[in-house]
């Protein structure tokens, strides 16, 4: 088997899918890309079972056939090429590749493609198309605040919840809580299902705005297609919580601020605070918001005061910073309001700015106690 390609072409190819291919495979043949060549084009795949990904790309070719070739040495190799024709030459016997250019030819073993798990066939499934650029989007908004507990699976995901009205995306770790709603994004089919974390931040680095992004779900698994590339990931299996139980209807105290304001504010504050805590805590009485943070254990302690818009009785409420750090670095406004019922009730952020028409975002940040 024999084909010739471009170094710069297969290097960004093979860039893409090095993040799917895990550190600590359970599989050798996991650290491998396949190469499948049929004639004038070349499917490429990475997989860690979870996840697999295909690229496809052309080739110049007369023959057909399948390899598996070691991801590290292959990487390494084609960063050290200019933009140059590379010829790979392959015994499908011995498994041996051999890789020409204008300079010289470098010789590496590949393995047997059989060995290679097969790639996963989506039966009986349906399919909607989304924007890119507001699927992208709508994971950046949401995909921070998914939770790392293996004894929670479930929540380690983004659930999607697809109608003929609206998509919903819901990200939490049962601390903070993200709903984004896109009115654009609607399934005939309504359906629900959660996605992971990896495959999402693939897809979150590799979408291209002002392309259609297709989804094909059925039960177990989900595929993306998009350019040249195929995703294709497990779903996480189990009920999602009733997200919507938590989020505080009342909230009649309403504070108005400008994002970067507070985000620097509590950014400088949150250095004083507890190290294990995180604790903040915020003081507003009229137009006046004091951020405070202590830790007793160094006698370090930090206090700023900040003008802002405020609707509602006094009151004093504490949060982890690192939370409400997250949700203002991705909620994308310039103008922020907060919003709450009482100290010991969750707080909801929710953008004055920058949303796209049929476009809504609400975060939730659970308060901690304060000790008086």
């Amino acid at each position: 088997m024999k084909f010739i390609v471009n170094s710069t072409t297969l290097l960004r190819e093979i860039q893409k899918l090095n993040s799917v291919i895990s550190s600590n495979n359970t599989l050798p043949i996991l650290d491998n890309f396949l190469f499948e060549v049929n004639s004038s084009s070349m499917s490429i795949i990475a997989s860690d079972l979870e996840v697999t990904m295909i690229s496809n790309i052309s080739v110049e070719s007369n023959s057909e056939g399948r390899i598996t070739i070691p991801s590290r040495i292959l990487t390494d190799t084609l960063k050290t090429f200019s933009h140059e024709p590379l010829t790979f030459v392959i015994n499908q016997e011995n498994y041996s590749v051999e890789i020409v250019s204008e300079l010289g030819n470098y010789q590496l073993t590949g393995n047997n493609a059989d060995e290679f798990p097969k790639i996963p066939k989506l039966s009986s499934s349906s399919a909607v198309n989304f924007s890119s650029e507001i699927f992208a989007n709508a994971i950046g908004k949401t995909l921070f605040a998914s939770g790392n507990d293996d004894l929670r699976p479930v929540m380690s995901g983004v659930f999607c919840e697809l109608s003929s009205e609206n998509t919903v995306f819901v990200a939490t770790d049962a601390h903070k809580l993200v709903k984004h709603t896109r009115s654009e994004l609607i399934s005939e089919k309504s359906t629900s299902f959660i996605l992971p974390k990896k495959p999402l931040q693939i897809l979150k680095n590799n979408l291209v705005s002002e392309t259609d992004l297709k989804l094909e779900f059925n039960d177990t698994n989900v595929l993306f297609s998009f350019d040249n590339i195929t995703l294709i990931c497990r779903l996480i299996d189990g009920k999602y919580p009733n997200y919507d139980a938590v989020i505080p209807k009342e909230n009649p105290n309403k504070l108005i601020i400008e994002t970067k304001t507070l985000l620097n504010s509590i950014k400088r504050v949150s250095i004083y605070a507890n190290k294990t805590t995180h604790q903040i805590r915020l003081k507003v009485a009229g137009s006046n918001l004091q951020i405070t943070s202590e830790d007793l254990d160094f006698s370090n302690r930090a206090e700023e005061r900040l003008a802002c818009q405020y609707e509602g009785v006094d009151m004093e409420i504490g949060f982890n910073s690192r939370f409400v750090i997250d949700m203002l670095n991705n909620i994308g406004s310039e103008k922020i309001s907060l919003e709450m019922s009482s100290p010991n009730k969750a707080g909801i952020i929710l953008p004055l700015d920058g949303l796209e028409e049929g476009e809504n975002t609400l975060m939730l940040v659970m308060p901690v106690m304060l000790n008086n």
